[in-house]
């Protein structure tokens, strides 16, 4: 009796193997910015999606295993809060889906009690919420042009892709 595998599972596997082996660059080396979204149906005109975590340690952590999903239909932001200590070292970072209300928190507030600074900027378009914000001239409310389209410009597509795209591969298989 002959084993096979479904080619959908091939490609899903040869894929796997490729992200693992990053011809031996260490995980810390993935670089969110070139990497290809998948194209998928968008649940409504002018939808998009942000980076989604809730307290990581760091920026990459957060990038790395958010979640690749489409924001509610009543939101048009991504907002980014980045907590650090006077060192500058990450405490905490958490980015969402945003409202136009939530966004009017942005810049630097440092905390005397806690000895830490919390920094929160907003964007929008497909996964702008890339980068975290460190002082006052990063944390700030980013927003397009009126007449943008709901399909981002081509090089938006050039953004992160969320590697929990990988785990949904691993469900494939």
């Amino acid at each position: 009796m002959a084993f096979s595998i479904p080619v959908h599972r091939v490609a899903v596997l040869q894929f796997l193997l490729f992200v693992t082996t990053c011809n031996g660059r260490k995980a810390n080396d993935v670089d969110f910015y070139n990497l290809i979204p998948p194209v998928d149906v968008t649940p409504f005109p002018k939808s998009f999606k942000c980076f989604t975590c809730e307290r990581a340690s760091d920026n990459y952590n957060c990038n790395r295993w958010a979640e690749d999903k489409w924001c509610p239909q009543n939101t048009k932001f991504c907002i980014t809060v980045h907590r650090f200590s006077s060192h500058g070292k990450s405490r905490s970072v958490t980015k969402r889906c945003a409202v136009r209300d939530d966004c009017l928190a942005v810049g630097c507030h440092h905390n005397g009690d806690t000895s830490h600074t919390e920094c929160t900027s907003c964007c929008e378009g497909m996964v702008c919420n890339v980068e975290v914000p460190t002082n006052h001239s990063n944390a700030v409310f980013t927003m397009r042009h009126a007449h943008s389209t709901s399909a981002p410009p081509t090089s938006a597509w050039r953004v992160p892709v969320l590697l929990s795209s990988v785990s949904m591969a691993l469900v494939l298989l």
